[in-house]
């Protein structure tokens, strides 16, 4: 709900925009109704289904693709992406390098919303060794960190 509500005030109108980990959706759900072709990505069929129902009963259009992050490619294909959301993706340090080795495939910018889980300081530490810009608000009581992927501008 916290990366939804941050999305609220930006435009979003004709951009492609993929979720990571979507679980439910909420905010592929919310990049779609402000115009943004969103792509929800999950592991999980059910959840896809979930969203995908969630979508239509709320005339939200979006796509849904099951994606295991030890095997992106094809997510990877439909890259580039303009922006990459996650939501508490952070909760199993596995994911950590996997994670930073996907995002700079797929978009120059991500919004993570966390809510500081174990495996959220190794994957801030690990931007950090890549350069990437992080910039963390506080929305609610969960971190939404924004992300530039790629070295810092001197």
């Amino acid at each position: 709900m916290a990366l939804a509500r941050a999305l609220s005030d930006v435009p979003l109108r004709g951009r492609r925009v993929v979720e990571l980990g979507c679980g439910l959706g909420v905010p592929s759900l919310a990049a779609g109704r402000q115009g943004a072709s969103a792509l929800a990505t999950d592991s999980d069929a059910e959840a896809l289904d979930l969203v995908q129902r969630n979508a239509r009963a709320n005339g939200i259009e979006l796509e849904t693709l099951p994606v295991d992050w030890s095997e992106p490619r094809a997510l990877i294909e439909r890259a580039p992406f303009d922006l990459v959301l996650a939501a508490d993706v952070l909760y199993e340090r596995p994911g950590v390098a996997q994670l930073l080795d996907l995002l700079p495939l797929l978009a120059p910018e991500a919004w993570i919303a966390d809510p500081s889980r174990p495996a959220a300081e190794p994957f801030f530490e690990g931007a950090q060794r890549r350069r990437w810009s992080v910039e963390t608000s506080m929305q609610d009581v969960i971190n939404v960190h924004r992300i530039t992927v790629g070295p810092r501008s001197p």
